[in-house]
Order: C-alpha cells, then structure tokens, then sequence
C-alpha cells in the first residue's frame, strides 16, 4: 500500500512537469515576431571634405612652429602691462610679515614727515610712505591718522602680475575704549 501510494505521488509530480505552457509562449512569441517590423532611419550622407593646398611659397604657413614661437613671446612681454615686481632689490625687514600680522597703532610727525607706528608681534617700527612690507610686494604709498595705504603687486590666476590695493587700520586698544 505504501508503495503504491508513492508511485501515485510520483506520478502527480511528474505531470506537473509537462511542457503545455511553453508550447503556448513560444506560439506567441513566433506571431508577435512576425507582426513586428524593424524600422531604421537612413544615415546621413557625410560631408564632402575639401582639402586645401598651400601652393604658393610666399604665403606665411601656419602650422611653422617659429610662427607660434614668436606670437608667445609677444604676448608674454605685453602681459599685465609690463608689471612686475624688482626681484632684484633687497627686501627690507617688514616684508618678511604678512600684512595680516602687521597692526597699525598710531603716527608720529618727525620734522614734518609723518611715520606710521606698526607692531610687529612685540615688536615697534617706524615706516613712511615709499617703503615696503608686506609678502606681496607692497610699497606704502599713503599715511593718514587712522590707514596707511598699501599698493601690492600680486599675481592673478593666469600668471600676470596685477597691482591691488590694501589697508592697514589703526587699531584702537582696549584701555581707549573704556
């Protein structure tokens, strides 16, 4: 009884297994095929290129490389207005400072001639209008009560040298303010 009761399961299982659902997708698959028609745009034609003959010997050709040369060098002496800063000179003390570490705290007039106080860490200078400071090539070109005024020349981001200009303000301490 066993034995026939798992011949009777094993062929239950094995019906399952018949192929009358693919025979339908395929079927369906062979008719929507046939139905279906392809359609692909034409290329377009390409163009016709056109070559051009350098004939004449007088012309001035432009792929010579001596041509590219030359137009460098022209640009490179025309760049940024022929400003540059004298690397050449000696550079005076406070330029080894940023202007950002460099405080304005007052004037003095000595002999008619105004100086401007700046502090330097702990440090006290005098300067007046015609020297440098500052890591971007600045010249002070103005002293007044509460700026000194600074023109730097600085590089831009294409490589010319470029003039900008800063400030130093006076810096109020705090027993002032009280």
């Amino acid at each position: 009884m066993k034995t026939l009761l798992s011949l009777l399961m094993a062929m239950v299982v094995l019906a399952g297994c018949g192929d009358s659902d693919v025979q339908e997708v395929r079927t369906w698959m062979k008719q929507i095929d046939a139905q279906t028609q392809v359609r692909v745009p034409p290329l377009a034609e390409p163009k016709v290129f056109v070559p051009f003959a350098y004939a004449r010997k007088d012309e001035l050709d432009p792929f010579n490389p001596n041509k590219l040369l030359a137009e460098l060098a022209k640009q490179a002496a025309t760049a940024g207005g022929g400003l540059k800063p004298d690397m050449a000179r000696r550079k005076e003390l406070l330029e080894s400072y940023p202007l950002d570490t460099i405080k304005m705290v007052g004037t003095i007039e000595k002999k008619g001639v105004v100086h401007a106080v700046l502090q330097v860490d702990r440090a006290v200078h005098q300067v007046v209008v015609g020297q440098h400071l500052g890591e971007n090539y600045g010249r002070i070109t103005g002293i007044s009560d509460n700026t000194v005024t600074i023109k730097e020349i600085v590089q831009d981001a294409t490589g010319d040298w470029v003039e900008r200009q800063s400030r130093l303000e006076l810096q109020e301490s705090k027993e002032n303010a009280k």
